[in-house]
């Protein structure tokens, strides 16, 4: 018997409703995919596919018109301390320090635990980050790229099964999104914990993934391509850049993508 996916979408589809009329608008259809347990898996697409909107329903914060999305064999029926989220907007408590912001998913993932483990816990994952020294500050005073760090620190820290990551680097610098590149594959490479990452960065989903999802334009999205990365890992931004295969792989991606947009346009 092959072992059971961590987690697997099976023919879900999301449509609105569209004001005033009883014509719905179907943002994409029978989408079903699996991600393995460890693996990580990156989709991409065109704005306006559902990437987002797919994410969310996996992290039970919306809900599929059709089909299901299973976590270990158990249909998701709503959000959870099992599927972490970090959003593009950093979504940290304001009115909360630094260290209160990761021991907040730490207490919750771990009732029973003592307050010597909650706070060496919540401190391992701020030096995991580099973001000791920043533990009293409050997210008003960080940069993004300090905002993002704290985002990841909380949703690694709960130690879940499944990471959702909805573009975690959209709003941070170049040079700053490079650094906390890094220092995800450092934090998975530990961990190894399963994640599903939305991205519009060839580039990014290169060089963090295991396998890319390429979503066909919308509406009526759907997929269209699976991606296997054979680039071996520790993988590093400037370990890639020479590998001729990378070049192939980004140029591959990138005309798959342009060529479906023509056609849909067409």
């Amino acid at each position: 018997m092959y072992p059971m996916p961590m987690l697997q979408v099976d023919h879900v589809s999301r449509n609105y409703n569209i004001a005033g009329s009883p014509e719905k608008f179907c943002v994409f259809e029978n989408v079903s995919l699996k991600v393995d347990e460890g693996e990580f898996v990156t989709v991409i697409g065109h704005s306006g596919c559902g990437k987002s909107t797919l994410l969310n329903i996996i992290a039970g914060i919306d809900k599929s018109d059709t089909g299901c999305v299973l976590l270990r064999g158990k249909a998701v029926q709503g959000p959870g301390i099992d599927r972490m989220v970090v959003f593009q907007n950093f979504a940290l408590m304001p009115w909360l320090t630094v260290y209160q912001n990761v021991r907040l998913s730490v207490e919750a993932a771990f009732p029973d635990w003592t307050e010597k483990q909650l706070d060496g816990h919540t401190r391992r994952y701020l030096e995991m980050v580099s973001l000791e020294g920043a533990e009293n500050k409050r997210p008003a005073a960080l940069s993004g790229g300090m905002r993002q760090r704290c985002g990841l620190a909380r949703a690694f820290a709960a130690k879940p099964p499944v990471m959702l990551l909805d573009e975690p680097f959209a709003q941070i610098d170049a040079l700053t999104r490079g650094v906390i590149q890094d220092e995800l594959i450092r934090m998975w490479n530990e961990t190894r914990v399963t994640i599903f990452m939305v991205t519009h960065d060839v580039d990014e989903a290169i060089l963090l993934s295991d396998r890319i999802i390429l979503m066909s334009p919308g509406p009526a999205a759907a997929i269209a391509r699976t991606v296997d990365i054979p680039i071996e890992r520790p993988r590093s931004r400037r370990s890639i850049i020479e590998d001729q295969r990378y070049y192939a792989l980004r140029n591959d991606i990138i005309r798959f993508l342009e060529n479906r947009q023509e056609e849909k346009t067409a």
